[in-house]
């Protein structure tokens, strides 16, 4: 089971942005669509009664749950997803990403052009016609093998240099590891020494992370990470541990020290959101409490 689920906020088009992804992407398709309850909503909410509430998809195996909500957040490059092209694993790598990259253009608009980088072979960095950002990458088929997704987490100018502690503090969080670090070398002046890439594994999920110069985008709901607890400890423990602004706890969601959103919820949240009267138990609560839905 994938423990952690990136969240995308849409604007009223989640069921759309799922089908633009699950078109664009070769191996991918809709899971599930959940829908708001057609009576009982807030008033900000009251537009959205009985449509798509959020949209589950999968891409290579990797799912993604789309919120279907308003303009209050859109997702930006701070956090963005590697998408790997393995030659090893398909032979017509190149021209599979080449492809992917032309439909996620369509509306888009690219970040970093698709070239050879010292890094890569074949990288490009594009921002799609919701705002989410994938990194494209052919590997190196010496390498050792990633996912074929990965979630990056960018510390721009407001967290510059904290990506480091950020994998500390999320392998501490969750008990995992720390994988390849690579510095940013001396000539890269007041960015020397900060992590120009590093990666970690939490949950038996990796994800990469790195420290940028220049880049104004800070976390927003726009992009969470769900996370799928075992039971109510458990979902306490990384509450205490990842809740860090008081003000941004609602329904399960939190903020932590960076400015990350988080998800917590109970494993079995689907079957506690088909109680009576679930939807509203939800909206009155700040951490979830699994016994409150009775």
């Amino acid at each position: 089971m994938q423990r952690i689920v990136p969240n995308l906020w849409f604007d009223h088009n989640a069921a759309e942005a799922a089908d633009f992804y699950t078109a664009a992407f070769r191996d991918a398709r809709i899971v599930e669509t959940v829908r708001y309850p057609s009576e009982g909503l807030l008033d900000f909410q009251a537009d959205l009664a009985g449509e798509a509430l959020t949209v589950e998809f999968e891409i290579g195996g990797y799912r993604f749950i789309g919120i279907n909500a308003g303009a209050e957040f859109r997702p930006n490059p701070s956090v963005s997803f590697f998408v790997n092209f393995d030659p090893s694993v398909d032979p017509d790598a190149r021209a599979h990403l080449d492809e992917l990259w032309g439909r996620l253009s369509e509306g888009g608009k690219a970040l970093m052009e698709l070239q050879e980088y010292p890094f890569s072979p074949h990288y490009g960095w594009i921002e799609d016609r919701y705002g989410v950002s994938w990194q494209l990458m052919l590997t190196s088929a010496e390498g050792e093998p990633r996912p074929f997704i990965i979630p990056s987490i960018m510390f721009g100018d407001t967290v510059q240099g904290r990506a480091a502690e950020a994998m500390a503090y999320y392998t501490s969080v969750f008990d995992g590891r720390v994988g390849s670090v690579v510095p940013y070398p001396a000539e890269a002046g007041p960015m020397a020494g900060a992590v120009m890439f590093g990666e970690f594994q939490v949950l038996d999920q990796w994800f990469a992370t790195m420290d940028a110069a220049g880049q104004d985008f800070t976390f927003t709901c726009g992009v969470s990470l769900m996370v799928h607890c075992d039971g109510q400890d458990e979902l306490d423990r990384y509450w205490a541990q990842l809740s860090a602004v008081p003000e941004a706890e609602q329904c399960g969601w939190c903020a932590d020290r960076f400015g990350l959103s988080w998800q917590l919820v109970p494993a079995n949240l689907d079957e506690l959101m088909g109680k009576p009267d679930a939807f509203a138990t939800l909206m009155g609560m700040k951490k979830i409490e699994i016994a409150a839905f009775g």
